[in-house]
């Protein structure tokens, strides 16, 4: 593939805390939403937990070298708010403090890029009893928690992601219940995603007003909504559902208002939020780049009375990964150059973008080749996005390595690396000796 990126483009790759660290007992960390949602009895395949996981924790020099080993600038991770403050707020735990200080020590010495997520949805336990992202109080919690970690490492860390995909977090565990808290109330959702905007802001400004070094943005998942036909009604219902999944939580970042007509629709409903004055004004405040995880497509069309906004989902026209995910390549061209065009010149980071297929390690070897071509595929449709004046700055392939995929537990695959869970060995796929292959027509 004969694809020459911009020579400051950073090549990553991602992870997130409670998917790999386990140690959830270890060195003073406190429980998160996670570990409690998990030991529920029916909330996770096989009954999967993340208190080993890939046991990152105390194998990460062993995980950093392997980074090295791959050839990318840098490694996204996340935080785990937990091992910094075990009740959410109040004492804080040097241990925990002390792991993420030799990661990034650990990263730096291997010339890597530090990227650090504040929240990837591992909340202090203490703060859901307390009613999690539904209680204003959370957001304060979460900017002093921010501000700590940006006094610490804002000299080291020269990106900040504040969150990891707040819709999951508001509609997956207050909507339908699908993840850690496990709430099923649309009105929680709404009042949820409001409060974890708002926390975004407050972490903002802490930002600003702690470190004069580096860059902080925000991560979004967004799925482009393509219209099942050309009539304006199924255009409209496309339109809305973007409006819904994506503006909602991207138009009061870079409009300082949330779309007119969902908003009206919740009222109508009586779900939209409660809010002060000033909180659009705090969920507003600048950003340096927008963090951007791209999946998948959907197809929409109108004519759902069953949904409040009207409209009703298509079935995929193309391959679909083992998630049910459709594998549509030209979706992220089209998303990019979308925001660019709505939304200006704001720098772009595709965050996260990989492929969950069924793995099967044979004598060492995984022959992955159908993530490969996925890979191969979104590269090129971001060069052509590049080529068409879209300020994309730097791609992390989801995953670094397997993981507890959530509810979906340890049965779905998403590393370019195969974590054998039972001896925790680590083998490169053949999508990650691709990927290191790759990088080298980049240097």
């Amino acid at each position: 593939m004969n694809l020459q990126f911009p020579k400051d483009f950073i090549w990553g790759v991602a992870t997130a805390a409670y998917q790999i660290e386990g140690a959830y007992n270890q060195d003073g960390r406190g429980e998160s939403i996670w570990d409690r949602f998990s030991k529920t009895h029916g909330k996770i395949l096989n009954g999967d937990t993340g208190d080993v996981a890939c046991d990152h924790y105390n194998r990460y020099q062993e995980d950093v070298a392997m980074i090295k080993n791959l050839g990318v600038d840098s490694y996204r991770f996340s935080i785990a708010w937990p091992r910094i403050f075990p009740n959410g707020f109040g004492k804080l735990n040097p241990k925990g403090l002390d792991f993420y200080k030799r990661l990034v020590n650990e990263l730096l010495e291997n010339d890597l890029i530090p990227c650090a997520t504040l929240y990837h949805w591992d909340l202090p336990q203490v703060l859901q009893d307390k009613g999690g992202w539904t209680n204003r109080d959370t957001a304060k919690c979460f900017q002093d928690y921010a501000a700590i970690m940006f006094q610490e490492f804002g000299d080291v860390v020269p990106y900040w992601i504040t969150l990891n995909e707040p819709w999951c977090s508001a509609q997956m565990g207050y909507g339908n219940g699908q993840h850690a808290p496990g709430i099923k109330d649309p009105k929680q959702a709404i009042q949820a995603a409001h409060y974890l905007l708002y926390a975004h802001g407050l972490a903002v400004e802490a930002f600003r007003s702690v470190t004069g070094n580096g860059q902080i943005g925000i991560t979004l998942n967004m799925s482009p909504k393509y219209p099942a036909s050309d009539s304006p009604e199924d255009v409209a219902a496309a339109q809305r559902g973007f409006a819904a999944d994506v503006g909602w939580y991207l138009d009061p970042v870079l409009k300082g208002a949330y779309p007119e007509e969902i908003f009206q629709i919740y009222k109508k409903h009586n779900l939209a939020p409660e809010m002060e004055a000033k909180d659009l004004d705090v969920i507003s405040t600048a950003i340096d780049f927008l963090g951007i995880n791209y999946y998948h497509r959907r197809i929409l069309g109108a004519g759902n009375p069953d949904s409040i906004f009207n409209y009703k989902s298509y079935p995929s026209v193309y391959e679909k990964t083992r998630m049910g995910w459709e594998i549509y390549p030209e979706g992220i061209y089209d998303l990019l150059v979308y925001l660019n065009k709505t939304y200006g010149d704001l720098p772009l980071f595709i965050t996260e973008n990989g492929a969950c297929f069924d793995d099967q390690l044979v004598e060492g070897e995984v022959h992955d080749h159908q993530r490969t071509k996925y890979l191969q595929d979104h590269f090129v449709q971001c060069h052509r996005a590049i080529e068409a004046g879209v300020p994309l700055k730097g791609f992390y392939v989801w995953s670094l390595m397997d993981n507890f995929e959530w509810a979906y537990g340890y049965d779905y695959r998403f590393g370019i690396v195969y974590v054998d869970y039972e001896t925790q060995t680590r083998y490169l796929k053949d999508s990650a000796k691709w990927y290191r292959e790759f990088l080298t027509t980049q240097k």
